[in-house]
């Protein structure tokens, strides 16, 4: 019985250490070098544990494994939004995976406005999916958020 118990706390251990805190959702191209690394390197040091995909991910991850299993193992979602981020099929996938997880999510306009944000519909997209990016994209819209502006600093 002690064994197992063990064994049982061992688990708990690990797959908590496996979890992060907070997931970083961004767009690399705008954001990677600035707000996302910033932010990463400053909860890094809150001894807190994001999760940022270059920081985290190591080669021969899964990649939909992975970052499925992080957002649905986090505590709070941040959803940088940046001028290309809706051209991203992943950043619309884990902003929907946030809200049908019923992550709270702090939304970061970066040099965007909420009203800026949409969908585009490319063909690389059913329709299902465009509905719940839509639907994801719409309620963080409405979800109180901060603003950077990252000429200003």
């Amino acid at each position: 019985m002690h064994r197992a118990s063990a064994m049982m706390l061992q688990r708990r251990i690990m797959s908590s250490r496996q979890s992060c805190d907070v997931f970083i959702n961004h767009r690399g191209i705008d954001t990677k070098r600035t707000v996302a690394t910033l932010l990463y390197d400053h909860l890094t040091m809150l001894n807190m544990r994001p999760f940022l995909d270059n920081k985290t991910m190591k080669p021969g991850d899964k990649l939909f494994d992975k970052i499925d299993s992080a957002i649905r193992g986090c505590k709070i979602g941040v959803a940088v939004f940046s001028p290309h981020y809706c051209e991203s099929y992943f950043c619309l996938h884990e902003l929907a995976l946030f809200m049908e997880s019923n992550k709270k999510v702090i939304p970061i306009f970066c040099d965007v406005k909420p009203s800026q944000l949409r969908v585009v519909d490319n063909g690389s997209c059913s329709q299902n999916e465009l509905q719940r990016f839509n639907r994801a994209l719409e309620e963080a819209k409405y979800t109180v958020g901060l603003s950077f502006d990252s000429l200003k600093g």
